[in-house]
């Protein structure tokens, strides 16, 4: 098993708690999210219809899709409300030594 690759994203200081931030990795769509002092990385897509999903509201632990309230477990990904019924992508997130928001180059399996 190989070791997994982390991509430096933004200083921690640019991501306030309670904000989200789009970004591009490896040509997917990903939002990161600093949620109560936690970071969470998932793909920015409702696995129902392929919309984008990033804009969605959060509540407890869950990002909800704007089109048709399908919920999705940000630390799992799992599907937790229909009509949605696959997981969507989540990856590794941490903070290094000097501060910077690392997400790792794949999504978690």
């Amino acid at each position: 098993m190989s070791a997994v690759e982390f991509v430096r994203v933004l200083p921690l200081t640019d991501l306030p708690d309670g904000e989200r931030v789009f970004l591009e990795l490896d040509g997917q769509a990903v939002v990161l999210l600093h949620l109560a002092g936690k970071l969470f990385a998932v793909g920015d897509v409702c696995t129902h219809d392929n919309a984008p999903l990033g804009d969605g509201e959060v509540q407890d632990g869950q990002v909800i899709c704007p089109r048709h309230g399908a919920r999705f477990d940000l630390s799992s990904g799992k599907a937790v409300r229909l009509p949605a019924v696959r997981p969507i992508p989540t990856y590794a997130v941490r903070v290094s030594e000097d501060g910077w928001i690392e997400i790792s180059r794949t999504p978690k399996e």
